[in-house]
This record gives structure tokens, C-alpha cells and sequence, in this order.
């Protein structure tokens, strides 16, 4: 099993440009970035983890931006989004960011995406809660479309775009890896339908073993392959007793917490972190 992170990176903390490297001199696998767009001042919906909403959440960098930094500080470190908040991005401009960071780091991008949980904030882009998964599938089938077709057209509920030319191309044939977040029945039938692979979170109550069982469940309904979603487990524990259950089950990837501080903080994380590295 591969061992990446991921961090909140923001304007205070370590830059992408320090920290990529130093992960991958230390064998690391991959990075990941979350994003919010901005984060509305009213707070009325409630922030998933309970109490009060970290400042980082209105402090990220564009993921794309950011992990462009990291693609030229480093040459094999997979860079993911983790996630992006695909129903609040328009499909054509976020087809070609995907596509253009695919090119600059040489075929290592992976996008990882999710529908949201901030009401007021995918409000704010035209995006509304109760359709926000329907909206992401089309964004996905229409970006899908943009990266693999030299005249691509798509006509949904939501997105509609007569035939165009896009470019770049994606590097990855046919296109960068779409891994899906969350942790319902509802995400594993969207992960075997239109995506290339899940990215559930280490809840309390995440058992890998059932976990897959369920990626297969779900995969036969589909009639796809489960081997063919691999799976990267976000926020998953620095322990290495947990991690080797993980790689038993057939997890692919686990993806570990880095807080949004500076290097004095992170680098000795990383040192002892490196250590869980097989």
C-alpha cells in the first residue's frame, strides 16, 4: 500500500514548493489538497467535524495552482486533489486545469472529488445542495468528454456545450484517475458508474474489510472490475498496525493528516511518518 498526505495549504502555512520535495526525498507517495473557494461569514451550515470551522478552510490555495508549484519542485510524487469541490467549478475551465497539470507534472495527477457539504458556499457559485451530485455526474461525463474527444459536445440537465475543441490533452491515457469521496451506497453506485476509484475518509467506524466488500457489491451491480477502483483511504491513522490491516484488505493508498503549520512542525511530522513507508 502507498503512503501519501495531505494538507490544507494555505497562505501561513509550509509552501508547496518546500514541502513537495521533502516528501518525496522521503519516499512518500503522493499529495493531496482540499479546497474551499471561500467560506461565507454567516456559518449556517454546520461544519462536519463539530465545533468551530478551522481557519484554514478560508485560507487554501487553488489546488491547481498549488500543485502546479509542487509538479515543478519534484519529478515522481503523485499530486491529487483531495477534493475538489467539483459542483461549484465550471466542467470546461476545470477540464483544462486537470489537463494542463496532467502535462506540467508528467502524467502524475490524480483528481479527486466531492460534492460538498457548505450549502452557503456552493450556493454562492450557482450550485444547489439537493443537486449538487447530479451536477457533479454531469460535470464529470462532460469533462470525460473534453479530455478524450477532438470535437466534444455534451447536452445534460445541467451542462450543455455544443461541439468544441479543448486542449491540452491529458498526458494519462485516457485521462487522469476520477476517485470519488464519501462514504455512502449512494457513492460506491456513483464510484462503479463514472469514476475510476473511491476515497472514503477513516471514520470511527471505517472497517476496511467491509469496505470493499461493499466497493465489490457495488462494482458487480455496475458489471465493472473492482480491481480497476482502487481505493485511498483520506485521513487514514499514522499507525502502522492499522495501515498493514488497510494493505490486507486491498486498499491501494492511505493518505495522512498534515495540519496547516509551518516547517518547523512539519518536518519532524514527515521524519516520523516516513517511518510507516514499507
Amino acid at each position: 500500500m502507498q503512503i501519501g498526505v495531505f494538507i490544507f495549504a494555505t497562505d501561513y502555512s509550509i509552501q508547496l514548493d518546500e514541502l513537495a520535495p521533502e516528501l518525496e526525498a522521503r519516499g512518500f507517495e503522493s499529495l493531496f489538497l482540499p479546497e474551499h473557494t471561500h467560506i461565507p461569514t454567516s456559518r449556517i451550515s454546520p461544519w462536519p467535524g463539530g465545533g468551530d470551522l478551522p481557519k484554514e478552510y478560508w485560507h487554501t490555495h487553488d489546488p491547481f495552482v498549488a500543485l502546479t508549484a509542487a509538479a515543478m519542485k519534484t519529478t515522481t510524487l503523485k499530486l491529487g486533489t483531495g477534493i475538489c469541490l467539483v459542483p461549484q467549478r465550471d466542467p470546461i475551465v476545470t477540464a483544462k486545469s486537470v489537463a494542463s497539470v496532467d502535462m506540467f507534472s508528467h502524467g502524475r495527477f490524480i483528481f479527486g472529488i466531492g460534492g460538498g457539504w457548505n450549502v452557503e458556499e456552493m450556493n454562492d457559485h450557482g450550485a444547489q445542495y439537493d443537486t449538487r451530485f447530479r451536477l457533479l455526474r454531469e460535470n464529470v461525463l462532460a469533462m470525460k468528454a473534453l479530455w478524450t474527444e477532438e470535437e466534444a459536445a455534451f447536452h445534460g440537465e445541467f451542462v450543455n456545450f455544443d461541439a468544441c475543441w479543448s486542449y491540452p490533452k491529458p498526458v494519462q491515457q485516457p485521462h487522469p484517475p476520477v476517485i470519488l469521496g464519501g462514504e455512502t451506497k449512494y457513492t460506491l453506485a456513483r464510484v462503479a458508474e463514472f469514476c475510476d476509484g473511491w476515497l472514503p475518509r477513516a471514520t470511527d467506524t471505517f472497517d476496511p474489510e467491509e469496505a470493499m466488500a461493499q466497493l465489490r457489491q457495488a462494482a458487480d451491480a455496475a458489471e465493472r472490475d473492482a480491481a480497476e477502483l482502487p481505493v485511498t483511504v483520506f485521513r487514514a491513522p499514522a499507525e502502522a498496525q492499522v495501515l498493514e490491516r488497510y494493505a490486507q484488505a486491498g486498499i491501494s493508498r492511505g493518505l495522512l493528516a498534515l495540519p496547516s503549520e509551518g516547517r518547523e512542525t512539519i518536518l519532524p511530522m514527515l521524519d516520523d511518518y516516513a517511518k510507516l513507508i514499507g
